[in-house]
């Protein structure tokens, strides 16, 4: 039953490939104004890379939130998961799971080829890669939390960023830390293992979040 979610997943996505598409040209755009608004000074582009690509890639991923659960919530799809035998919650997490493939994954295959504008040093690249990996899931799974709770909720997008927004910072520092501490030779390992536990306790407490949230609405 997962894997028939996932395929209906990727079939949907491929039927309405904007909503692939919009986060990563926004993600592509955002990344090309940062050198034109600021400037053709390496030091200063170099400075300002990690915090650039992590904002970036936040608000790039906020896109996608607002109509995470909205289509399955007006078709009744939702009500029909929560009432069939298998687990709400491990059908709910694979949607979150595609979404996190189709919309996200690409955006940290091609952070790399948008950090050379920003004249990010080649050996924090490895450091950038590696905490996106870690932080975006964490990004996904507390967006999932605040798009379950705006399901109902027309035109909900300044409600979710007010609600999801203060949780994101600390991944968006850490994250930046990670980069930043590698460009300049200092050993990030700390920082990628504090991300790393910040994921852990996501993953274990917040797909109980996300289900809650969702049977919540749908018994409104």
């Amino acid at each position: 039953m997962l894997l028939a979610v996932l395929k209906r997943e990727f079939n949907s996505a491929w039927q309405q490939r904007s909503e692939i598409i919009h986060p990563l040209v926004f993600f592509v755009l955002v990344m090309l104004l940062f050198p034109l608004a600021l400037g053709s000074d390496p030091q200063l582009l170099s400075k300002l890379a990690p915090g650039i690509v992590w904002v970036d890639v936040l608000l790039a991923i906020f896109l996608g939130f607002s109509r995470l659960f909205q289509e399955d919530y007006d078709n009744g799809t939702l009500e029909q998961w929560m009432l069939s035998p298998h687990d709400f919650t491990g059908l709910v997490m694979s949607k979150v799971f595609a979404h996190w493939i189709l919309t996200v994954l690409p955006l940290i295959v091609i952070a790399p080829l948008l950090a050379m504008m920003l004249d990010l040093p080649l050996k924090a690249y490895g450091a950038m890669e590696m905490s996106l990996l870690l932080g975006t899931p964490l990004l996904v799974l507390l967006g999932s939390v605040g798009s379950a709770l705006t399901v109902s909720t027309k035109n909900s997008g300044v409600l979710l960023a007010l609600l999801i927004f203060p949780w994101f910072i600390p991944v968006l520092i850490f994250g930046s830390n990670v980069i930043s501490s590698a460009a300049d030779g200092i050993h990030y390992s700390g920082q990628l293992a504090w991300l790393a536990a910040f994921l852990v306790f996501g993953i274990m407490t917040l797909p109980w979040a996300i289900g809650i949230s969702l049977k919540m609405m749908i018994r409104q």
